[in-house]
């Protein structure tokens, strides 16, 4: 980095922490990632990746981008994803991460309403589906490709390989760049996914990613010897700003997974201390570990639950919370030693067997699979935020942690309940506005300059945040009844059969519910009903509907009445990113799932047209 890019006291923007770790330790790995044509996971250091963004910092210079432009990325999780990261925030430029694999229709949307000047993607096959739907973008001067080759323009945008266009800054000497950014700089324009809705760009500066960046390291410590598994979407602030620049600012390394689909095979060979994910990940290796226990023999299933059962005793005295009452309770100091060398050991080798912490967020997590984990010695530490806020409003502790929590307020951050109990923050991390929304800036603040989180909140737990769901989420049926949908959905899910739910009943008589079938089992269960699980007549077969029901009421039986579904629909086809189902950071898009399935949900009341 340059001279001037050093620090001389505490960093107060991003590039300073990078200068800072690789003037301590340039030699320590900093970025891992598997190369598939060498067919295993290399590496580099810190004083190699500073090298690289150099480059990257020059060509970004040559290429005519000066302090304020916009930059866009469309990467996967990557070592040039977070080279493009740290070269645009040196250069004082504002980068504008897009998801990878979004539609190119919100890709264009993104770069169009950002007013981006170059974007920096894989191939010519993406860049040309966004400019197939996009026509022209007036302020897109050139995309980089980093897997093709090509020096042409098309359109009025120069299309160019990679090396070409880092080629074209080679020339530059360090005394001609700009200066590198203040702390009032903006950092980035992270679009809000959203469930509903066009995306808005939350403009956030080099100060509230560094204040939050403190706030996060004040509640975990975080060595140069700690490992990170990544694969959360850097287009969104929580692997962001909880991954890669906590890890940034503490010299930590990371390593980028291959894929979600990969994440067992990659926690298995890397062996991370930490980890963000969201819920949804955390579920499908609960439901997986479940699947493989229902085949194991009466005895290791009898061995399991007593496990989970005196790992839960354990975690709840470890943590303060109450211990439910059991015959068994006056044993647990013998046999956990070896109930948790028969179970835990092995449930944390899924994990790698050496994470220290596993930070869970972006949406609520299942108090079963939480209990779960945490029974089995798993130190889930479940954080709380938005894009808004960079994203940590709270945090929990390594101590007196509660699963049905989302932890104390980070420092320096003052929390309340407004009109029906809605969560308001203030605090150094909360974001400066919406780009070019100045009437939806004002709507998220109070008159006295609170951040409106849109989520019902308690903090009745000693201050400890504990999440109720979201304002414009809560199901009034026609009756007047109200349903937080996320903890009906969990409750249900924790039937195994059923890999994800979505109930509805807005404005109805009564809740109803969508069910996913989780594939094996469903096999399973046909084969013991006599019916053929491929046949789509077997979806809405009367015997196996009202089974079904009856499981759904049995999981949701903790309801009052009005909160239990009285009527299901089946399908096969599961809610996923690629589908659109899903957003980005895997929570649930109500509106486009009501529109793929609408139909089987109102043939659901057609045919119960009173309550």
């Amino acid at each position: 980095m340059l001279d001037r890019d050093l620090p001389t006291g505490e960093p107060v923007t991003i590039p300073q922490y990078l200068a800072r770790t690789v003037r301590e330790m340039p030699e320590r790995e900093a970025f891992r990632q598997f190369d598939y044509a060498e067919n295993r996971w290399i590496s580099v250091t810190w004083r190699e990746f500073c090298q690289s963004v150099m480059r990257w910092r020059r060509a970004f210079h040559a290429a005519g981008l000066r302090p304020g432009d916009r930059a866009a990325m469309l990467l996967t999780n990557s070592i040039d994803a977070v080279t493009f990261d740290q070269a645009a925030l040196a250069a004082n430029l504002v980068p504008v991460p897009l998801h990878a694999i979004d539609t190119p229709g919100s890709s264009s949307y993104i770069l169009r309403d950002s007013g981006s000047r170059i974007l920096v993607t894989t191939s010519r096959a993406r860049w040309n589906a966004i400019h197939a739907v996009s026509g022209k973008l007036p302020d897109l001067m050139e995309v980089v490709l980093i897997n093709d080759l090509g020096d042409e323009e098309e359109d009025g945008v120069r299309v160019t390989g990679l090396e070409t266009w880092l080629a074209r800054g080679n020339g530059i000497a360090d005394e001609a760049l700009p200066d590198g950014p203040q702390a009032e700089s903006l950092a980035g324009f992270i679009y809000t996914s959203g469930t509903t809705g066009r995306p808005k760009g939350v403009m956030l500066t080099h100060a509230n990613l560094v204040a939050n960046v403190k706030q996060i390291s004040a509640r975990v410590e975080v060595t140069p010897d700690d490992v990170y598994l990544s694969f959360l979407p850097f287009s969104h602030t929580f692997e962001r700003t909880v991954a890669h620049y906590v890890a940034l600012a503490h010299g930590a390394s990371m390593a980028f997974a291959r894929s979600v689909a990969h994440i067992e095979a990659d926690l298995a060979e890397v062996r991370p201390t930490l980890m963000c994910t969201v819920p949804r990940v955390l579920e499908r290796i609960y439901q997986k570990l479940q699947l493989e226990l229902s085949k194991a023999s009466e005895h290791d299933q009898y061995i399991a639950a007593w496990a989970a059962e005196a790992g839960w005793r354990r975690f709840c005295r470890e943590n303060g919370l109450p211990v439910e009452p059991s015959e068994r309770a006056q044993l647990d100091e013998t046999v956990l030693p070896t109930l948790d060398e028969d179970v835990g050991v092995k449930v944390r080798a899924v994990f790698g067997g050496r994470m220290k912490a596993i930070f869970a967020g972006g949406a609520s997590l299942s108090a079963t699979v939480a209990r779960y984990f945490c029974a089995m010695g798993l130190p889930i530490r479940q954080v709380y935020g938005l894009t808004e806020t960079s994203p940590i409003i709270s945090f929990t502790s390594d101590r007196m942690n509660h699963p049905d929590c989302v932890g104390w307020p980070v420092d320096d951050t003052e929390v309340r309940l407004g009109e029906h109990d809605e969560l308001q923050v203030r605090g150094p991390q909360v974001m400066q506005g919406y780009w070019k929304r100045p009437a939806d800036t004002a709507r998220a603040f109070t008159e006295d300059g609170w951040f409106r989180t849109g989520d019902q909140a308690d903090l009745s737990d000693g201050g400890r945040v504990r999440i109720r769901g979201r304002l414009k989420e809560i199901i009034v049926t026609s009756t007047g009844e109200k349903i937080a949908p996320v903890d009906l959905e969990f409750a249900i899910q924790n039937d195994p059969l059923f890999e994800q739910v979505f109930v509805y009943g807005e404005n109805r008589p009564f809740i109803s519910a969508l069910l996913v079938v989780q594939p094996e089992l469903w096999q399973s269960l046909c084969r013991e009903m006599e019916l053929d699980p491929e046949d789509p007549a077997t979806l809405t077969d009367r015997s196996m509907t009202r089974l079904l029901l009856k499981r759904v009421r049995a999981a949701a039986k903790d309801f009052p009445s009005y909160g239990i579904p009285r009527s299901i629909a089946v399908v096969r086809e599961p809610f996923t990113i690629e589908n659109g189902l899903l957003t980005p950071t895997m929570k649930p898009r109500r509106k486009e799932i009501f529109a793929r399935w609408g139909h089987l949900i109102e043939a659901i009341y057609s045919g119960h047209p009173a309550a």
